[in-house]
């Protein structure tokens, strides 16, 4: 989903509009350090089941089971979270993805297996192309410097 343009108002547009195949995107959260060893990733789409923990805001530190995904929105419902409505019922609090961190994976079905894989392949590679790729001129100074 590359945007070319810098104005505010087609930018929101773009994101309003967004079809749901591109919105799963929005749904990035990063992992947590235990994940991030295991898998080699360091962000992965929430889905229902996941366990998060909150970040930032008012719920900074609770963690949970992420009940819901609300993909028009943008935002995730976590068990908890939640808020009294004026007639006293309680209702979810929605949270941005970008303010938890994945702490457990809910279950990984073939889907979600084969994301996970075609990152860690994507990530290996640009390893390999990053120690491959020959050091410019500054990199040769500090290097020698050494």
């Amino acid at each position: 989903m590359r945007l070319k343009t810098k104005q505010p108002k087609k930018q929101r547009k773009r994101l309003f509009n967004l079809p749901l195949h591109l919105r799963w995107r929005l749904l990035s959260a990063p992992l947590s350090k235990e994940l991030r060893k295991d898998l080699g990733l360091k962000r992965l789409y929430v889905r229902k089941g996941d366990v998060v923990k909150i970040v930032r805001g008012d719920w900074r530190g609770h963690e949970g089971k992420v009940m819901d995904v609300d993909l028009k929105k943008g935002r995730i419902f976590v068990e908890g979270v939640t808020i009294k409505k004026a007639d006293g019922t309680d209702v979810f609090y929605p949270i941005h993805p970008s303010k938890v961190v994945i702490v457990k994976l809910g279950e990984v079905d073939d889907v979600r297996r084969k994301i996970i894989e075609r990152r860690q392949k994507a990530r290996e590679e640009l390893v390999k192309f990053e120690k491959a790729k020959p050091l410019n001129e500054e990199q040769m100074r500090l290097v020698k410097a050494k």
